[in-house]
């Protein structure tokens, strides 16, 4: 029986993928944690406070509750982590270390998430194959690339199951941006409701690789109940969905907001980020060892964006109504 425990579970990905993992296999048998008080950031379910830097506190919780899966999501993502690269890097690969050793002495399976940070100016830009020179120019896209490594190497080495998607730009409207270089687009959107209007950090012919964050909650999921025998590369699969520009984005946001308006004023540090990624992540191994789709498109997922949004805001005017 599955136990599963989630670090990180307060975060962009964690938010969802908990309460998409408490729906699929039940509140008794998934424990979310964050280094943060639960009353900050959880919502139902087993929750708890846990630092994965503490390596015996770790090896506590996870004994203790039975974990036979570690989601582990607890990082410092692109433009925070450049804004101080040695906390990035002690937080990035100390986490994940730690999650990788107590694996292998317990038996869990592990997945944590890569990105297309993992990728530099170096790498082929639309597509970038599976299989490519990486080079990245950020902390965050080292911290990534070293996190694939130590990944392959407590499987060969000590068998743990450890599996990964590299990511492109996560979209969600369930919990706020986290510091990440593609953060732009859940901020347009809370921009077009408030005011409509924003200020775009980047040029607005910046394309970049992107996906909605159901999209990717369900690859995730898919990935970790794929047979292992049909996994050649188990780490680091390339997913892609969505690739646009701010302009094409604003285009799509005007549908639903017909007055709203974008102006641009690229901060330089974002901008040599997103300039240094790939466009586009070519994701045909993940479609053919375990049928990986994406299903949002651009106007599906504007769409769902402000139906979310609009509820959120809705249900926060009642609370407050009601205090």
């Amino acid at each position: 029986m599955k136990r599963i425990l989630v670090t990180g579970a307060g975060g962009q990905i964690g938010t969802e993928l908990t309460a998409r993992l408490l729906d699929r296999y039940g509140p008794a048998v998934t424990l979310a944690t964050d280094v943060r008080e639960p009353a900050t950031w959880a919502r139902s379910g087993l929750a708890e406070q846990l630092d994965c830097l503490d390596l015996g506190a770790l090896r506590t919780v996870v004994t203790r509750f039975g974990a036979t899966d570690i989601f582990h999501l607890a990082a410092i993502l692109s433009a925070a982590a450049e804004a101080d690269p040695l906390r990035a890097y002690r937080i990035n690969m100390n986490g994940l270390v730690n999650v990788l050793q107590v694996a292998a002495d317990t038996g869990c399976r592990v997945f944590t998430p890569s990105s297309i940070a993992a990728f530099g100016p170096e790498t082929p830009r639309d597509p970038a194959p599976q299989s490519t020179l990486q080079r990245p120019t950020t902390m965050y896209g080292v911290t990534k690339v070293a996190g694939e490594l130590l990944c392959d190497y407590y499987h060969t080495r000590f068998g743990v199951d450890a599996r990964g998607l590299r990511f492109p730009g996560l979209v969600s409207y369930t919990a706020p941006p986290g510091g990440g270089t593609t953060d732009y687009a859940v901020e347009i959107f809370h921009a077009a409701l408030d005011r409509s209007r924003y200020t775009c950090p980047l040029k607005p012919d910046t394309r970049m690789d992107m996906m909605y964050m159901a999209d990717a909650i369900r690859a995730i999921i898919e990935l970790m109940e794929a047979p292992s025998a049909s996994l050649v590369h188990r780490n680091a699969f390339n997913v892609t969905a969505l690739q646009f520009t701010p302009a094409e984005l604003a285009d799509a946001i005007r549908v639903h907001v017909p007055a709203f308006a974008i102006d641009y004023e690229p901060d330089p540090v974002r901008q040599a980020i997103a300039d240094s990624w790939p466009e586009r992540l070519d994701d045909s191994e993940a479609r053919e060892q375990w049928g990986w789709r994406h299903e949002y498109e651009l106007p599906d997922m504007v769409a769902d964006m402000f139906r979310g949004l609009r509820t959120n805001l809705a249900r926060h005017a009642a609370g407050a109504a009601g205090r």
